[in-house]
């Protein structure tokens, strides 16, 4: 998993609130368990003006000019800025993938759905719940300046405007542990190899009619 420590930014919007995980990656896109391919339909249903499906060639269908993450300004985004209960709905992990894949690695907004909270911590994404009225501050900064964008630091638990402006937020010290060193589940296991391949020797040793081939 990638670490995240400190992300300087551009920032783009996600300006509706109760944004579902079918949005976020459409349901027809979750044959596959790999991490990675997910980016060209992320926000699929918004992003383009036809429906899409599997396979398909996504440089030659209409986009929808009006979207966000389809505006040159926007290109190149980190960050997302979003409204409350970003991630409602499904608990496909596939939501944090298609986000990361896209290359956003901080989703900011005033509350998320828990699933997909958690979701986040797991694939190297950190989301950031901030109050409200400093959420809305930021929207209004965001349209005022083209290539707006936001110094997010991990460790300090804190983001930076422009201005020099920082807002604290707060995170779970495990996850912020994780994140920072980049350790996922698995990551987190292999720490413990030496003591785990101890293990597994002695149990051969004391019990090798379990490892005998059938």
């Amino acid at each position: 998993m990638k670490a995240f420590t400190r992300l300087q930014g551009l920032v783009a919007p996600m300006d509706r609130a109760n944004v579902d995980t079918d949005l976020i990656i459409p349901k027809q896109f979750l044959k596959s368990i790999k991490r990675s391919g997910f980016g060209p339909n992320l926000f699929d249903e918004l992003r383009y003006q036809d429906e899409g499906y599997p396979g398909q060639d996504n440089s030659k269908r209409p986009v929808n000019p009006d979207f966000a993450l389809n505006q040159a300004r926007y290109q190149g985004a980190e960050v997302l800025l979003a409204r409350k209960n970003f991630g409602c709905g499904s608990s496909r992990e596939h939501a944090p993938w298609a986000l990361d894949d896209f290359g956003i690695r901080c989703v900011i907004a005033p509350s998320f759905a828990d699933i997909f909270f958690n979701n986040c911590f797991k694939n190297g994404l950190l989301p950031v719940v901030l109050p409200e009225e400093v959420v809305d501050s930021l929207f209004q900064q965001m349209y005022d300046n083209e290539g707006f964008s936001l110094t997010v630091d991990l460790e300090k638990q804190h983001i930076e405007t422009p201005d020099g402006s920082t807002h604290s937020f707060e995170v779970d010290a495990f996850r912020r542990h994780c994140l920072l060193n980049g350790l996922d589940d698995i990551g987190l296991t292999l720490q413990h190899k030496d003591d785990i391949k101890s293990f597994e020797e002695q149990r051969r040793s004391a019990s090798p009619w379990l490892f005998q081939d059938l």
